[in-house]
């Protein structure tokens, strides 16, 4: 009878079988190989450079880059804990994307999500943000989210991404204020047409680099005024003036405002956030300072 198996080749016939000496060889010549890649000992100061220019570029990228390697998280400034107060991990080119149909930030069918876009890459991010619960956003600042709690209208910063969060005084401190300022006075009793007067509003970030003191410069549309308060003050600082303008189209940039003057001849108001004195608090809120259109107008950040 003749046999139907196929004769295997010669060569794979005298082929030794591996061992598992050879596979342990194996294994560890790739720990070999691993352990003498140069990314994980590259100098710091190095690394410190790399990243800097990383994040210059956009947060989450800083964040994979840390993410990458033991060595590379061990060189680098860890943010958290720290995000809101250092301009640097700001997420200035991501903005929210408002739903639609009815769908407004902290309703229940989105669960507590929000999606964000960034302006620069085109890519879009999912966050869950469980502060949606019981607050409402007045403005997102530098790619920040400003809060104002239903409970006590108090007002916090959040970093969307991180969850770290600065607090700042309530805005009804504003109310004894506009009692002597204005005939009629928005009270915040809950009531939604009330509270109008404060949630219409635009707000400006500058952060103190020596002491990382948060001072928020809010833009109330309604009331034609500027209010001012850090994170070192227990209440909100009205000014007692007011401007001609549409603070609708005011424009925050760096934590300042730039708002278009309705004078006929194309002129543009600046307005800056006040300094800190030495106690820590904000001084008195300047006048806008005009520039005519042939003026140059510096936009580089104080």
């Amino acid at each position: 009878m003749v046999s139907r198996r196929r004769a295997r080749p010669a060569d794979a016939v005298d082929r030794p079988v591996p061992s598992c000496d050879d596979h342990s060889t194996k294994r560890r010549r790739g720990t070999a190989t691993t352990a003498s890649s140069p990314w994980p000992s590259m100098p710091e100061d190095l690394m410190a450079h790399i990243a800097d220019r990383v994040l210059a570029g956009d947060l989450l990228d800083y964040v994979r880059f840390r993410a990458a390697c033991r060595h590379w998280r061990s060189c680098t400034v860890d943010p958290r804990g720290r995000i809101v107060a250092d301009p640097r991990f700001h997420p200035r080119r991501w903005m929210m994307l408002p739903e639609g149909h009815g769908l407004h930030p902290g309703h229940p069918r989105l669960r507590g999500r929000a999606r964000f876009f960034n302006r620069d890459a085109g890519a879009f991010v999912c966050a869950c943000i469980p502060e949606f619960k019981d607050h409402c956003i007045l403005d997102s600042p530098d790619g920040l989210l400003l809060l104002q709690r239903d409970a006590d209208t108090a007002v916090r910063l959040l970093h969307p991404f991180t969850g770290d969060i600065v607090d700042l005084p309530p805005l009804k401190s504003l109310l004894p204020q506009l009692c002597q300022l204005t005939p009629k006075q928005p009270w915040l009793d809950g009531e939604e047409n009330n509270l109008v007067y404060f949630r219409r509003v635009a707000a400006a970030v500058s952060v103190a680099q020596a002491t990382g003191i948060v001072t928020v410069l809010l833009a109330l549309e309604h009331l034609c005024r500027f209010a001012h308060a850090s994170t070192a003050d227990r209440n909100w600082t009205l000014t007692s003036w007011s401007v001609n303008v549409n603070l609708s189209r005011a424009l925050p940039f760096h934590g300042s405002f730039y708002m278009a003057n309705c004078d006929g001849i194309g002129s543009i108001s600046r307005l800056d956030v006040p300094l800190l004195d030495e106690g820590g608090s904000p001084a008195a809120l300047s006048r806008p300072q005009c520039h005519h259109r042939r003026q140059s107008l510096n936009f580089q950040p104080n």
